[in-house]
């Protein structure tokens, strides 16, 4: 057999084997998100739904909305949304981060047998409905939840105080849900840290802060590189979270994703504002990426 048939042979196996693969990618990620780009640049059908007629409609509302009389003015409510999700992706991406690392650090220096009950308890939560997780915290955030009693137990303040519907309820759901995510890929870094190059610091006479900033910092960067993006991007356009512990009333770019595509019916806008999010989660991405680069190089 020449050397041509046999890369010829590989090849036409290797074809055959990303073919499913290719296939589905194709047929359920690559399609969708093709109509939904189509979509977006549509009319809205006058009882909802889409006309197959081209506008961008759904996109000068995300800038402007259309006063009574005509006249046009900027969707203040829609960049409250947009700077809410961003702030509260990026508070939780980063809170996530802090107690995520320190966590990682100290299950990697563990027993191979406390290690593994510890990445057990780590992904318990999985178990579990998201749903049920959630609901869980109105429980203990509502006025006479477990939290307000406890503070009026200890004095703290004499009557509940309002935590449940808040923009601070949302960020605990988030960072409860997602810091999983954050753990593992850190935790993966950290476990692959030469103990070496630390007793080498240390001989150097470094710091503890100096060893952390120069020396596991740089090595576990991609681990939290990895877990920021797994973090900040289903955070960014969370919904169920932002809808049971905000109530309706702290609404997120998943949020209202959701309610233009059910209760508005307005399918071009709920299109453009998931374009909007994936290029968002795009660009973040590629900033996550550069740095990850920066840090290897």
């Amino acid at each position: 057999m020449t050397t041509t048939t046999r890369a010829q042979r590989i090849r036409r196996r290797t074809i055959l084997g990303l073919t499913p693969a290719v296939t589905m990618m194709g047929a359920f990620m690559v399609i969708p998100l093709i109509l939904v780009v189509v979509m977006s640049f549509m009319t809205r059908g006058q009882y909802g739904g889409i006309v197959w007629e081209f506008s961008t409609d759904a996109y000068q509302r995300l800038i402007y909305v259309t006063r009574l009389d005509g006249s046009l003015a900027y969707n203040l409510s829609f960049l409250a949304i947009l700077s809410r999700s961003l702030v509260l992706a990026g508070l939780t991406t980063l809170i996530c981060l802090l107690i995520a690392f320190p966590t990682a650090f100290y299950v990697a220096r563990q027993s191979q047998r406390t290690k593994s009950i510890l990445l057990l308890l780590i992904m318990f939560p999985f178990w579990s409905n998201l749903l049920v997780r959630t609901t869980s915290w109105i429980i203990i955030l509502r006025d006479f939840g477990f939290v307000n009693q406890f503070l009026m137990w200890v004095g703290i303040t004499s009557e509940p105080i309002t935590l449940l519907f808040t923009n601070g309820a949302i960020l605990v759901g988030l960072v409860y849900v997602y810091i999983p995510f954050m753990i593992l890929p850190i935790y993966t870094s950290v476990e692959r840290l030469d103990n070496g190059l630390l007793e080498a610091s240390f001989d150097l006479f470094a710091t503890r802060f100096q060893t952390v900033r120069h020396v596991i910092g740089p090595l576990t960067m991609p681990g939290i590189i990895a877990g920021s993006i797994l973090v900040f991007v289903p955070s960014l356009g969370a919904f169920i979270t932002p809808d049971l512990l905000g109530g309706g009333k702290k609404l997120m770019l998943g949020s209202l994703i959701h309610l233009q595509f059910t209760t508005a019916r307005n399918w071009p806008y709920g299109a453009s504002l998931s374009v909007l999010l994936l290029a968002a989660v795009l660009i973040a991405m590629f900033i996550l990426a550069r740095r990850a680069i920066r840090a290897r190089g």
